[in-house]
């Protein structure tokens, strides 16, 4: 079934909207403004997947992609619609989420927003690259990225968006791959080596780190009886080693039949076991499972936006939730008295400690948990002793804030909340039930880490407490109903 549709609207994932007859059609690679022909492909009651068949007006915002597989890869949705769009998009996007399912005053809202932070430069941002191996249809080795909602490897060359390295090295591992007969993994039967190869690049410090994935079936994996964890490893590693900037060389043990890319087990085969970078005047570790923000010159000015946020005088205590290896935290330290960092992974709080101490950071103290379990239970311990948090940053994974953290910070009463968000649906939820527990939020504004993606991150500022009803359309808005499984 064919349809001639005007796409008026774009959604979460970057997929044009159009409707015929009130009827909602979702269209891969279609941009605001387009006038397209399409057919139906999955139809549900109220909406329907389609095809772009024909173009039969392009928008004014529309481009040609600069990459020459950007349909077939999942990875960059918006590579066809003009930068300035694609950041109006957005913009109007963590916007339209805070009205409409925060049940905020879109006018309140309108006069808070600040403009979105866009890139001068928006292509070969990502310092970090994770890629899936497998064969062609010869039976040769493939590195690529998914295509969308499928675990069907495009090949890539030279991704965009990515460093240029990422090209050579995959080539070096393609080819010795090739020349040794090392097998793809596949993951039907769960045999073959090379699962995926991680590759991560310090934009400051210039050094590289290759992690390769591999499914190493032997007993023995210590790293005094590990021996040649891949056939010819030795040449496999001279002729990485050989790129330029290369500094650390690891395995990462993956055994297991599951979609997690990394192993919980790591063995450094040559150089260091992580790699440095510099992060607004910090210098970070990064090892293989660490996490760290992908764009470095917009994490620069999305930290910034949350330090000005913060407001920081020198003297302030500042909770950090969700923390990783530290990087809020450690910023946030140079301009507070006290900082605490909370985070779930052990190795990320090693990798904070050791980032403290590298930098000579002497108020900064990391704590390993859930922040949902941690806070409380400080909260708990400490509340005859009248802690009172000047400030609480928060960072959290894309399902937002546990209930039980929402619920301490309430309770602990800061006099800020920063909230950094990367799912501005989240984001909307816990906006709203920190403002009807007395919060009044003062500031948001979005930042655009992941040019040509539909992913936008938000920082927001929030004082009080004591400023419930300000910024709110409707007191009864049913925010208890939210689920938080």
């Amino acid at each position: 079934m064919s349809f001639d549709v005007e796409i008026t609207d774009i959604g979460n994932d970057g997929e044009g909207i159009g409707r015929v007859d009130g009827y909602t059609l979702f269209v891969k690679d279609a941009v605001i403004g387009d006038r397209l022909r399409v057919s139906v492909m999955k139809a549900k009651k109220n909406y329907a997947y389609a095809h772009l068949d024909q173009i039969i007006t392009p928008s004014p915002y529309r481009i040609k992609a600069r990459c020459p597989i950007a349909r077939q890869c999942g990875g960059c949705q918006l590579q066809n619609m003009t930068y300035d769009k694609q950041l109006e998009f957005k913009a109007s996007k963590v916007r339209n989420n805070i009205v409409r399912l925060g049940g905020f005053d879109a006018g309140y809202i309108d006069s808070v927003m600040e403009p979105i932070i866009g890139m001068e430069e928006p292509w070969r941002y990502r310092n970090k690259a994770q890629y899936p191996i497998g064969n062609d249809k010869n039976g040769n080795p493939v590195a690529g990225y998914y295509a969308g909602r499928t675990h069907s490897i495009i090949p890539v060359g030279d991704c965009l968006i990515g460093i240029e390295e990422n090209k050579q090295i995959l080539d070096i591992i393609l080819s010795h791959m090739k020349n040794h007969k090392i097998s793809a993994y596949d993951e039907s039967s769960a045999r073959g080596l090379i699962r995926h190869v991680l590759i991560r690049k310090g934009f400051e410090s210039g050094q590289i780190m290759v992690c390769m994935v591999i499914n190493y079936r032997n007993k023995k994996n210590t790293k005094s009886a590990a021996g040649d964890y891949i056939p010819g490893q030795q040449v496999l590693i001279e002729e990485l080693a050989a790129v330029k900037g290369m500094t650390s060389i690891s395995v990462s043990i993956n055994t297991d039949k599951t979609n997690v890319i990394m192993g919980s087990e790591i063995h450094t085969i040559w150089g260091e076991d992580a790699i440095k970078d510099t992060l607004r005047g910090i210098e970070f570790e990064i090892s293989p499972l660490s996490f760290y923000q992908v764009n470095p010159a917009q994490t620069k000015k999305l930290y910034g936006q949350a330090i000005d946020y913060a407001k920081l005088s020198g003297k302030e205590t500042v909770w950090d939730l969700y923390c990783g290896i530290g990087t809020i935290t450690l910023s946030m330290a140079k301009a507070a008295g006290q900082v605490y960092g909370v985070e779930i992974i052990p190795d990320a709080i090693e990798d904070a400690r050791r980032n403290a101490a590298s930098n000579g950071i002497e108020n900064a103290t990391f704590m390993c948990g859930k922040a949902e379990e941690v806070l409380p239970d400080y909260y708990k311990k400490q509340e005859g002793d009248a802690i009172h948090p000047d400030v609480i940053v928060v960072d959290p994974p894309r399902k937002g804030c546990d209930e039980k953290c929402l619920d301490t910070m309430l309770k602990m009463a800061p006099d800020r909340i920063v909230y950094v968000s990367c799912d501005s649906a989240t984001l909307a939820r816990d906006l709203r039930i920190l403002c009807d527990g007395g919060y009044e939020l003062k500031a948001v504004r979005p930042c655009d880490m992941f040019p040509w993606s539909g992913h936008v991150e938000t920082v927001c500022l929030l004082s009080g407490p004591g400023g419930r009803g300000q910024c709110h359309l409707d007191k009864d808005f049913p925010s208890q109903s939210y689920s938080y499984n």
